[in-house]
């Protein structure tokens, strides 16, 4: 029939135009690795990071040793302030959300799809930093999250900890500002910089944090809420070029 003939090659069109545009899009939000930060040279220092997605929310977790000797060569008085606040702890892992969305979703079986919709959609909306302190290694504490681990060279490192420390939104008096109790575990919220969106979520952040320290990173796969971009592009080589093509 001629009018079906006709619908299925205007939504094979239409298809293939979404998928242009989302390739391009991809393509265009694309930032390589910076080959000066990241891998780290063999004979030169480095710090083990592990990425973390808890299906609904996603993080950065390390050394509190290593970035509390970041803080200090910097002078980050914000991010040493909560460095000390968890001093009893080896490892931290920071994480970045939406206020009300990241307090009442501790888990996926918690998402409301309401309350979801007004996170990613509603402008304006207040973030928080997550920080949790941790007595093992993120890979033995969090036995059921998806974990990648990557080695971070000196610079590297001291580029993610300027960036945890521009997203403390400090008090008047210019120190961190606790603003309650975390998901789990010793965990507190503190108030942050930036604002969340569909255009800016948890796998952005963290996304942008290891940008910074020198890996690749692609703004559009990032939106996925299980940062399959976030993890998957740390994998190996063919699925990291496979992440800046797009796909």
């Amino acid at each position: 029939m001629t009018w079906l003939r006709r619908g299925l090659k205007a939504a094979a069109l239409g298809l293939a135009c979404l998928v242009g545009v989302i390739v391009v899009l991809a393509l265009v939000s694309a930032r390589p690795a910076d080959p000066a930060l990241y891998p780290p040279k063999p004979d030169q220092p480095s710090t083990l990071v592990h990425v973390v997605s808890h299906g609904w929310h996603s993080g950065i977790a390390l050394s509190r040793e290593a970035l509390k000797a970041a803080a200090a060569r910097q002078s980050l008085g914000k991010l040493a302030a909560v460095l000390d606040r968890f001093g009893a702890f080896p490892v931290l892992e920071i994480g970045w959300g939406d206020e009300r969305f990241y307090q009442e979703t501790p888990t996926a079986a918690d998402v409301n799809v309401r309350s979801a919709l007004r996170a990613l959609f509603q402008p304006g909306n207040t973030a928080v930093l997550h920080v949790v302190g941790l007595e093992r290694s993120a890979p033995q504490v969090f036995r059921r999250a998806d974990i990648v681990g990557v080695r971070l060279s000196e610079a590297g490192l001291d580029r993610l900890a300027r960036y945890f420390d521009a997203a403390i939104a400090p008090d008047a008096e210019g120190r961190p500002r606790e603003i309650g109790q975390g998901l789990y575990g010793p965990s507190l919220f503190y108030a942050a910089t930036g604002t969340f969106s569909v255009l800016q979520v948890c796998n952005h952040w963290v996304g942008r944090g290891l940008a910074e320290a020198g890996l690749p990173y692609a703004w559009l796969p990032a939106i996925h809420p299980k940062g399959g971009y976030v993890l998957g592009v740390l994998q190996n080589p063919l699925k990291r070029w496979a992440a800046m093509a797009g796909w």
